[in-house]
């Protein structure tokens, strides 16, 4: 693909900092919830003071909930251990344009101790560490990402007053596929598409999904890394351009109880003459390596379900006959089973069905490397591909709840393997505290199931 002009390098940003057609530079982290967070700077400080230093912020960022409360039990920091900074360390090779809004840039950062040292929790860190485990077989993973979202005639504002109840999606009836039913939206989708191009994104189709109002905008595959990033300021953009057009959107994994929102995550490698790793002479065009990778990827992703279905939401989307997996299979072109392989010859990639709109797309393409890794080191045998309802089949499911989930994860020697005790340790207490704090609230289903009938 041509280089998008969108994409700028540090000498570019630096001269339309000094030309004045850039005058805000965001400086951003990945939070554990996947969400961009970090400072807006004004551009001229940020040539002055910032140039190869660094941002530092609080350390709760990766230390809090959904809701940014402060949480305890983390290694990493406490009110016992003050709350100190960490530093955000720019990285040049990420600065984009973002368009919709005026003269700004953003620069995805690294987190860092303010002594320098990486920060093993940190999204961004845990997926270069797999990222670093391919490059010392020789590969380079790439991937997609497919984001479904719920678009709203309300603004977030109306929705938040409403409770989230009675919201008006913008089409009231399935318009997957539709031209008419997707033209009722296409001035906001189109400008997201708009938006995104400016960013440096490549956009290649946008279609309507099932759900009433879901759509999907999807983008050209990437890098692991540069993808992820990519991904966060899409999710980002999309939300901030909704608003800005009295719109709201959501990628919550289950909004009601027709189709959630999904995130199917494309994966394949290449070598270092850049040469797919995964086709070959083997059956279906597999080479051996791709084999053994999808065999670990079916092996261990029960184990690995909380990178790749991080929130209580999150299991609520496994239903039978919707779309999202529940039987741990993998088939040729069968969107019934969590694993879906398509292409043919160099473009033979896997496709995990399993991960929702809310997923933190560092964290699930990190579990899916790790685990594929595994599978190669264990020389696993991959089972025959599944051609039939694997919503019937008698086979592994995936987790039902985040508290399953948790324990899987917290109990995995192959994550303990990969990620270390540290990073392993730090998602399940933030698992927990999802858990915990879900447990104790009393929802809308039980007081209308019990209040009067109980």
């Amino acid at each position: 693909m041509p280089r998008n002009t969108g994409r700028l390098t540090r000498e570019e940003l630096l001269a339309r900092i000094a030309g004045h057609s850039i005058d805000t530079v965001i400086l951003a982290i990945t939070d554990m919830q996947g969400r961009l967070q970090g400072k807006r700077l004004d551009a001229d400080f940020f040539v002055d003071v910032i140039g190869d230093s660094v941002v530092e912020g609080c350390s709760y960022l990766l230390a809090s909930d959904v809701d940014m409360s402060t949480v305890d039990g983390f290694a990493l920091t406490s009110w016992d251990r003050g709350y100190g900074d960490i530093a955000f360390r720019p990285d040049f090779t990420t600065v984009r344009m973002v368009p919709w809004h005026e003269k700004t840039a953003i620069v995805f950062a690294d987190v860092e101790t303010v002594h320098g040292e990486p920060v093993a929790p940190s999204p961004r860190q845990v997926l270069q560490q797999q990222v670093s485990r391919l490059a010392e077989r020789g590969w380079s993973g790439l991937t997609g990402t497919e984001l479904e979202f719920i678009v709203f005639e309300d603004t977030y504002e109306e929705a938040w007053e409403s409770g989230y109840r009675n919201l008006t999606p913008v089409n009231l009836y399935n318009v997957d596929y539709s031209l008419q039913g997707t033209s009722r939206i296409e001035p906001l989708l189109g400008r997201i598409r708009r938006a995104m191009t400016g960013a440096g994104m490549s956009v290649e189709s946008v279609k309507g999904e099932c759900n009433y109002g879901q759509h999907e905008i999807a983008f050209f595959y990437s890098t692991l890394i540069d993808k992820c990033d990519e991904h966060g300021l899409y999710k980002l953009g999309a939300k901030e351009i909704a608003a800005q057009d009295g719109y709201s959107l959501t990628f919550m994994a289950k909004y009601d109880a027709r189709e959630g929102n999904s995130c199917h995550i494309h994966l394949s490698l290449r070598d270092e003459l850049d040469q797919a790793v995964f086709s070959g002479d083997g059956p279906h065009g597999f080479s051996p390596v791709f084999q053994q990778f999808l065999a670990g990827q079916l092996a261990y992703s029960r184990e690995m379900s909380l990178f790749l279905a991080p929130n209580v939401n999150s299991y609520k989307r496994f239903v039978e006959g919707s779309f999202a997996p529940t039987a741990l299979l993998w088939g040729v072109d069968n969107r019934t089973c969590a694993f879906r392989v398509v292409g043919h010859g160099p473009s033979i990639r896997v496709e995990c069905r399993i991960p929702g709109g809310d997923v933190n797309p560092y964290l699930a393409v990190a579990a899916l490397v790790a685990s594929g890794l595994r599978g190669i080191e264990e020389s696993l045998e991959l089972p025959a591909p599944f051609g039939g309802n694997a919503y019937v089949a008698d086979a592994l499911r995936v987790p039902t709840s985040l508290a399953e989930a948790m324990t899987l994860f917290d109990k995995s020697v192959v994550a303990r393997d990969a990620f270390g005790d540290e990073v392993v340790d730090h998602y399940v207490r933030a698992a927990r505290v999802e858990v915990d704090t879900f447990g104790a609230v009393v929802t809308d289903w039980e007081r209308y199931r019990g209040f009067e009938r109980l």
